[in-house]
C-alpha cells in the first residue's frame, strides 16, 4: 500500500524477503506451480473469444471452445465486449474462471455495463484451454442472452431486445418507445440521449432473473428502469426492463402511460440523485406519462381517490417505504398517485419550467436531509411544511 513502510525480519537480507515475499506464488527459485501461467492462458482464451463476438466470426468463436450461446446474442449490435478474470479454480485439467464481462451497446451505451460471470474449462492433451460453459456468476443477474436467441427491433428513438417474442409485439414496443421520447423530451429542459433500450424478457420469472430479484418482487410491476443515479460519465447504461406478464394486461393509455414514465427516469438520471425522495422522482415520472393523456385526477388517481372518500386523507407526503414492492399494491398505488398529485400541483401553481428547476434543485443537495426544503425555499418560494399543507388541501380538491 502507497505510504507505507514493511518490517524487515532481523538477520535477514532485503533480497531474502523478496524470495519470502514470491515463493508463496512462483517459487524463488524460478520455479512455476503452472496457477500463474494457467490464469494467463484462460485470459488469452478469453480474449480471443470476446474478439470473436465482436466480430461476428461463429469459426473463431468455436475454436475458443463451445459455441453454445453464440447465436443468442448475435443479433445485440455491440461496440464493445471483453472478459477480466478475477479468479481461478483449477482442479488439475479442469477449472472455473471467475470472470467479469464489461459491454456496451452501439449507439446507445456511453459507459459499458458490467456482469459477473462463471466459465467451465477444460484442458486438452496439447495443454490448450478451453471453454466448455458459460453462465451467470453465482447470485449474479443473467443476461438476455442467457435466457434464449435474443431477437432485435429497432425504432426511430429505441432499440428492443426480446427473447420469446414475435416481431409484431416487440415492434409495438418499439413504436411506444418511439412515441415516449419526444413526450419526455417536450417536458424536460434538460439535454439527454433522446433514446432507449427495453428488455423484453419472455415472462415474469425471466424479467427477474434480469434483476437479479425474486419474481414476487416485480408481480403487477409492468417495467422497471435500472441504471445509476446522478449521471455519472461512465456510469452503467439505462435499460426498461419489461414485465410481459403485467403488460399485457394493461390497455392501449396504460401501456404508453407506463413507458413515457420509464422512459422519464432515463432522460432524469443525471439529476436524480441519494437526494431525491421517491415521490418526487417517480410522481414526476407519472407527470409526464399522464401529462398529455387527459385524464382526470379520479381517473389517474382511484386508490388515493377511494382513500379520501374513506376519510383516510395522507398526513404527509408518502415516504420512500411506501413505494417498496412488499406485495401492498393498494399502498403502493396510493404512492405513486400521492406523488403525482403533488408534482401536479408545482406545474399548476407555479408553472412546468418550476418544477422541472425544483426537481434539478432537489438533486443537487449533499444529502437527502434538507434538500427538498431547501429547493423548495430556492426554487419556488415556499416551505415544506407549507408544501405539505397545500399538497392535503389540493388532494383533498381534486379527489374529494
Amino acid at each position: 500500500m502507497a505510504g507505507r513502510r514493511g518490517r524487515v525480519v532481523p538477520g535477514t537480507s532485503a533480497v531474502a524477503v523478496v524470495c519470502l515475499l514470491l515463493a508463496a506464488l512462483v517459487g524463488c527459485g524460478g520455479r512455476d506451480d503452472g496457477a500463474g501461467t494457467a490464469w494467463a492462458e484462460v485470459q488469452r482464451v478469453l480474449d480471443r473469444r470476446a474478439a470473436a463476438v465482436l466480430h461476428r466470426d461463429r469459426d473463431a468463436y468455436a475454436v475458443t471452445g463451445t459455441a453454445a450461446g453464440f447465436d443468442a446474442l448475435r443479433a445485440v449490435p455491440l461496440a464493445a465486449w471483453a472478459y477480466r478474470v478475477t479468479a481461478l479454480d483449477r482442479a488439475g485439467d479442469t477449472a472455473t474462471a471467475a470472470a467479469e464481462l464489461r459491454y456496451r451497446i452501439a449507439g446507445h451505451d456511453r459507459g459499458s455495463v458490467t456482469a459477473r460471470r462463471s466459465v467451465g474449462l477444460r484442458r486438452d492433451g496439447n495443454g490448450r484451454w478451453s471453454v466448455t460453459s458459460e453462465g451467470p456468476a453465482p447470485k449474479a443477474a443473467r443476461q438476455l442472452w442467457d435466457e434464449g436467441t435474443v431477437q432485435a427491433v429497432r425504432g426511430t428513438h429505441s432499440l428492443v431486445l426480446g427473447v420469446g417474442q414475435s416481431t409484431g409485439t416487440l415492434r409495438g414496443f418499439a413504436d411506444l418507445a418511439d412515441r415516449a421520447v419526444p413526450a419526455v423530451s417536450d417536458a424536460w429542459d434538460r439535454p439527454w440521449a433522446r433514446g432507449v433500450v427495453l428488455l423484453v424478457p419472455r415472462s415474469l420469472a425471466g424479467m427477474a432473473e434480469l434483476l437479479g430479484s425474486p419474481a414476487a418482487s416485480y408481480r403487477g410491476i409492468a417495467a422497471v428502469t435500472t441504471g445509476e443515479t446522478g449521471g455519472h460519465e461512465r456510469a452503467p447504461a439505462d435499460r426498461i426492463v419489461i414485465n410481459p406478464d403485467a403488460y399485457g394486461m394493461l390497455g392501449t393509455l396504460g401501456r404508453q402511460v407506463v413507458l413515457t414514465h420509464e422512459t422519464t427516469h432515463v432522460a432524469t438520471r443525471a439529476d436524480t440523485t441519494a437526494a431525491t425522495p421517491l415521490w418526487l422522482s417517480e410522481g414526476y415520472a407519472d407527470w409526464v406519462g399522464y401529462r398529455a393523456a387527459g385524464r382526470t385526477p379520479g381517473q389517474a388517481a382511484p386508490e388515493l381517490a377511494r382513500a379520501v372518500e374513506a376519510g383516510r386523507l395522507p398526513d404527509a407526503l408518502p415516504s420512500d417505504k411506501a413505494f417498496a414492492f412488499t406485495g401492498d399494491a393498494e399502498g403502493l398505488a396510493r404512492a405513486y398517485e400521492g406523488g403525482w398529485l403533488a408534482c401536479r400541483l408545482i406545474a399548476e401553481r407555479w408553472g412546468e419550467d418550476r418544477l422541472d428547476a425544483f426537481y434539478r434543485a432537489v438533486g443537487a443537495g449533499a444529502e437527502r436531509a434538507g434538500a427538498v426544503d431547501k429547493a423548495l425555499r430556492e426554487a419556488l418560494g415556499t416551505t415544506e411544511a407549507d408544501f405539505t399543507a397545500r399538497w392535503r388541501e389540493y388532494v383533498a380538491e381534486q379527489l374529494g
